[in-house]
């Protein structure tokens, strides 16, 4: 299986300009507002005013809807101009930019040095084109497709020939788990045989850890969409603690419509352990699943979905027949 092709990470500095306003922080507000209307049309960007000292240190931003607002136009830009500044660095992802773009309000982001030195400014286009690239890109994201957004990779514009490329060994290795998976069960023929309400409840069983596992997997892959630095312990966490409780309530309830239905006591226990275990089991693996495929750079869209599957049916299949043999050859 081919790694899918990597591509450069856009930064603040592949973005940014530096045709923009800067005046020194002790100029006052007449000479400013006459050396803009003199260069206007020399400027890429003209939402904000920046202000610098005599080492080109970034102290200060005024929005010229603030500067227009003033009616005294001799007092100095350090008296009015914010100095709270939302700053970048040159290697900022385009993705960091957008985030505090959004969550400041502000139309620009200003790029300094290691220094504090002004060095240009991503403007409100670039940040609006950025934005709508990375909301293509979250789209993609949510189904699980990693790749660069681009025509190598698109519903659109990919070639049947490169979509059966790319899926296909995924579904081969369904295919030999599949069958590992029943070969398990062949093993356990003498077992099912002898108590054959177990075998009615197996599809209960794969149903029900690949259902968790769905969910999980879904909600992981939008989490590494949505945070580009995901806490992983944190969420495994949460996670696992979510995973006990829904395997808690799904256990007690399938054993009991299991009682109800074989008035079996046995077989009650039987699917509450088995089902408790599996489906610890499948959320942790859909967990794990998507973080290491995009650890070694596969894409998680393809492999995902066959890979854990397969992995979390052969898991649920042990723990049940396990436990099943456990309890029944127990005096």
């Amino acid at each position: 299986m081919t790694k899918p092709p990597q591509y450069p990470i856009e930064t603040a500095g592949n973005n940014m300009v530096n045709n923009i306003p800067i005046f020194d922080a002790d100029e006052t507000l007449d000479v400013i507002e006459k050396r803009l209307i003199e260069n206007a049309s020399d400027y890429v960007s003209l939402d904000y005013i920046y202000f610098t000292d005599q080492n080109n240190t970034l102290v200060g931003v005024v929005s010229i809807k603030n500067l227009v607002r003033k009616k005294d136009e001799i007092i100095k830009a350090s008296q009015i101009m914010d100095k709270n500044l939302v700053t970048v660095s040159a290697d900022t992802s385009q993705e960091r930019v957008v985030y505090l773009a959004l969550s400041h309000g502000l139309k620009s982001i200003p790029v300094v040095d290691d220094e504090g030195g002004l060095m240009g400014v991503v403007p409100y286009d670039t940040i609006l084109q950025i934005f709508n690239h990375e909301v293509q890109s979250d789209i993609f994201n949510f189904g699980g497709i990693f790749h660069k957004i681009g025509d190598e990779y698109t519903s659109i514009n990919s070639s049947a020939s490169h979509m059966i490329r790319s899926r296909l060994p995924w579904l081969i290795i369904g295919v030999v788990g599949g069958t590992l998976a029943a070969s398990l069960i062949g093993h356990f023929e003498e077992l099912l045989s002898s108590f054959i309400a177990l075998a009615s409840f197996i599809p209960v069983m794969v149903y029900m850890s690949d259902a968790a596992g769905a969910q999980t997997e879904a909600l992981i892959i939008r989490s590494m969409a949505l945070d580009t630095k995901l806490n992983v312990r944190k969420y495994l966490t949460r996670e696992i603690i979510v995973a006990t409780a829904l395997a808690a309530v799904s256990g007690v309830f399938a054993a009991f419509l299991a009682y109800i239905t074989r008035q079996n006591l046995t077989l009650g226990l039987i699917i509450f352990l088995a089902l408790f275990f599996s489906i610890i089991a499948s959320v942790t693996i859909n967990t794990f699943a998507p973080l290491i495929l995009k650890r070694f750079n596969y894409d998680p869209a393809l492999a995902t979905g066959p890979l854990a599957t397969i992995f979390s049916d052969i898991t649920t299949l042990a723990i049940y027949l396990a436990v099943a043999l456990a309890l029944l050859q127990s005096p």
